[in-house]
């Protein structure tokens, strides 16, 4: 079985996840809770939990040897062939502000490596999905391959993160020597900002404290596309933590040398 017998299941996966999540974006009824045992905001939403449900349904009524990892229910036979990560509602925060840069992230994994991933927001109607080889994206207005864009040095980089906040303080303070040099940062974005380095629309992407399923499915999507991604380290990124994403080696190269000196 190869990863193309998959294509199709991801993509009613990310159906039936996004007819779930819609009826619960902008409604003011939303009941949000908040996971963290210490003073940080960690919400999660009865969307959250009701797409993770769907798609697990769907996982073990066509794959039943499969495992699954997921952000709300944990895991699940995961030491299988195939895992399937996923993360419901990646950019809680963002969907429970009314804000549209949240999508559903979905990572089939073979022998513990992202064969495929997607990455669906369903408000918008958008789907970028990727498998290492090659990645595209299907919207209201057209369908076409992502491609990375040529960035020569961090000096004309664009940097995404979604807040310097959320790293601890030797983490922001190595991050703070990337942002000096870039031309320019944004904050905010979540998968979105992966997604947009994929469609050659920013250079580089620094986020720490990551889960696994916060990262899985942009792995094919970037690579897919061009770009590399890796740990802080260097090393891959399907763990999650410490992540560097960039369209340019020569970007990720100049990242790595100034988060680590």
């Amino acid at each position: 079985m190869t990863v193309i017998d998959f294509t199709a299941f991801i993509d009613r996966l990310a159906t039936a996840s996004g007819e779930t999540i819609l009826p619960f974006f902008r409604t003011t009824l939303l009941g949000v809770e908040n996971k963290s045992a210490s003073r940080d905001f960690d919400p999660v939403t009865e969307a959250d939990r009701a797409a993770e449900a769907v798609m697990r349904r769907m996982i073990q009524a066509n794959f039943p040897e499969h495992g699954v990892v997921g952000e709300e229910f944990g895991n699940q036979n995961e030491d299988a062939e195939y895992v399937w990560m996923l993360d419901p509602i990646d950019g809680t925060k963002s969907f429970i502000a009314g804000f549209p840069i949240w999508g559903t992230l979905i990572a089939l994994l073979h022998r513990g490596m992202p064969v495929f991933g997607m990455m669906h927001q369903p408000y918008i109607g958008e789907r970028f999905s990727g498998d290492n080889r090659s990645s595209r994206y299907r919207g209201p207005s057209d369908g076409r391959k992502l491609a990375v864009r040529r960035c020569p040095s961090l000096q004309e980089a664009t940097s995404f993160t979604t807040s310097p906040l959320l790293m601890n303080p030797d983490d922001r303070a190595a991050f703070s020597k990337v942002e000096a040099e870039v031309r320019l940062t944004r904050y905010g974005g979540d998968c979105y900002s992966y997604c947009m380095l994929a469609a050659g629309h920013l250079d580089l992407v620094i986020e720490t404290e990551l889960k696994p399923y916060d990262i899985a499915a942009l792995i094919p999507i970037i690579t897919g596309a061009g770009g590399v991604i890796t740990t802080w380290e260097g090393k891959p990124a399907q763990g999650g933590g410490r992540v560097v994403a960039a369209g340019d080696r020569r970007v990720h190269e100049a990242a790595l040398k100034l988060l680590n000196c």
